[in-house]
């Protein structure tokens, strides 16, 4: 049986019965349950395929650290202390975390310290206050003019009672949301991350393209001498000086191109290391021809490894509580208020018995018409929450799509590769052959000219491939993680006050 308040008790008693309405109480609102999204049992573009190079993430160093490059390493560990938008993120946390704080504080009772000192007068004869004579503007008496002074200090406490768990359903939404706050952190640091791989490889593949084209250019530079040696011994015409020519200078212009190339991705690195362009200068360096491939486990995995999934359940599990915010408002609310102090009209004698006062009394309220307000405000919360389900699998489907989109990748391009490689020898030889031909005067010198630069077609097309391997190789490891897990968000509650 429920204890009660008769008017007979004390006050204290009155507020040993308050603990007890709480725990009677219960937040109104459905359960969260994670809900059920598409999961296939393996990946389809995994199977029946083994890369070249697998390397699993080492558990004690960064999921960067497969690609052995000291110089990336120093780079990668400058984006978490200086990039910007992960600063922006992680400010958005720290917002999210203290509404927490906020909205748990509403759990307990505002209690604030008042205190006043008023003065008062009457010319009606009052006799409220010590008798004192006055006079008027002509010096003559004015016979009962009062005046006083009032002294008073106290405090008043204002407890809303979360008897319907409107208050807890609040807090739980908003450490839910706070939980995806904190994947949206890690979900930002790994984007920055990955982005800056990806430019790195990606600057890295216009410095050995460059490479490949300073080689043409001596190339090119030694079929001109040749062909004016050949005009000078009357074996041939200016005409192929000229083609000779021409295809020199066109290629100085695709190099000079390159190196715009390579500059912007520069530029891209320091925007990413939060500096100014002008900051970063990265001397050239070699292009790695290995393409680490990371295990992608089962699609089940990604559900705890992928921090924008974990943000699109969190977020879900942040609407389903705000529906049993929704329906609290439905039930009546209750509010403890109190207060106690001092009143007296002498400073010395405030604290005292004699000048003591206090109340203390439940007050309930509810809504008997609003339009229709709640009725929406609850259908407008369950639709909230329908949306967060539909995007949360939304969000699973494109990270399934994304896994396999860089698996067939991976793949197809790894068989371009071998093929690649082999059109290329043969290229080589073309173009030994037709230079050894036209010094003879087999061939016309067109055909080395097109030998040349089919050679040089095939070994970019080459290059390409690498790139692309490359850029995919970083993409898979984003698309996995990057060695991230969901029990991290644990930590978004640190450092709210407990209920």
């Amino acid at each position: 049986m429920k204890p009660t308040i008769t008017a007979s008790r004390s006050p204290l008693r009155a507020l040993l019965w308050v603990p007890m309405a709480l725990l009677t109480g219960c937040a109104v609102g459905p359960r969260y349950h994670r809900p059920a999204a598409t999961v296939t049992p393996t990946f389809k573009e995994n199977q029946g395929w083994s890369p070249a190079s697998p390397r699993a993430i080492p558990t004690d160093q960064p999921w960067w650290s497969i690609y052995n490059d000291p110089v990336l390493d120093g780079l990668e560990r400058q984006v978490v202390v200086n990039n910007q938008t992960l600063k922006e993120a992680e400010a958005a946390y720290r917002a999210a975390q203290a509404v927490v704080g906020i909205d748990r504080g509403t759990l307990f009772p505002a209690i604030e310290a008042t205190g006043s000192a008023s003065y008062n007068g009457s010319g009606g004869g009052g006799n409220t206050g010590a008798v004192r004579s006055a006079t008027g503007a002509n010096g003559a008496y004015v016979p009962g003019y009062t005046r006083s002074t009032t002294y008073s200090a106290g405090a008043q406490a204002t407890w809303t009672l979360d008897v319907w768990g409107r208050i807890r359903r609040q807090v739980e939404s908003d450490v839910a949301r706070a939980q995806a706050s904190a994947a949206d952190v890690a979900g930002a640091l790994l984007s920055a991350q990955v982005t800056l791989a990806e430019d790195y490889f990606q600057m890295r593949t216009a410095e050995q393209e460059m490479r490949m084209y300073s080689t043409y250019l001596q190339d090119l530079e030694s079929a001109l001498e040749i062909t004016q040696n050949q005009v000078r011994a009357g074996i041939t015409t200016l005409a192929d000086v000229y083609q000779a020519q021409t295809q020199l200078e066109n290629t100085q212009v695709a190099n000079i191109n390159v190196q715009l190339t390579r500059a912007t991705y520069e530029h891209a690195i320091a925007l990413l290391l939060g500096k100014a362009p002008e900051q970063v200068s990265l001397p050239q360096g070699g292009f790695a021809t290995t393409i680490p491939v990371v295990p992608v486990g089962l699609p089940s995995d990604l559900l705890q490894r992928r921090p924008d999934i974990a943000a699109a359940e969190r977020t879900v599990a942040s609407q389903n509580a705000l529906i049993g915010v929704a329906d609290a408002a439905w039930f009546p609310s209750l509010t403890l208020t109190g207060s106690a102090g001092y009143t007296s009209t002498t400073l010395s004698k405030l604290i005292s018995a004699s000048t003591s006062f206090w109340s203390l009394g439940p007050a309930i309220g509810e809504t008997l018409f609003n339009g229709g307000a709640r009725y929406y405000q609850t259908r407008e919360a369950r639709a909230n929450y329908d949306q967060a389900v539909a995007s949360y699998r939304q969000t699973v489907l494109a990270a399934f799509e994304a896994v396999e989109n860089d698996l067939v990748t991976l793949r197809v391009l790894q068989q371009s590769d071998g093929l690649q490689i082999t059109a290329l020898d043969a290229a080589r030889q073309s173009e030994q052959l037709n230079l050894n031909q036209y010094k003879a005067g087999i061939v016309s010198f067109t055909s080395v000219i097109t030998a040349q630069t089919t050679r040089l077609t095939t070994e970019i097309n080459l290059l390409d491939i690498q790139n692309r391997q490359l850029v995919a190789s970083v993409d898979l490891v984003s698309q996995t993680g990057g060695g991230w897990n969901a029990s991290q968000l644990q930590l978004a509650d640190r450092g709210v006050p407990k209920n």
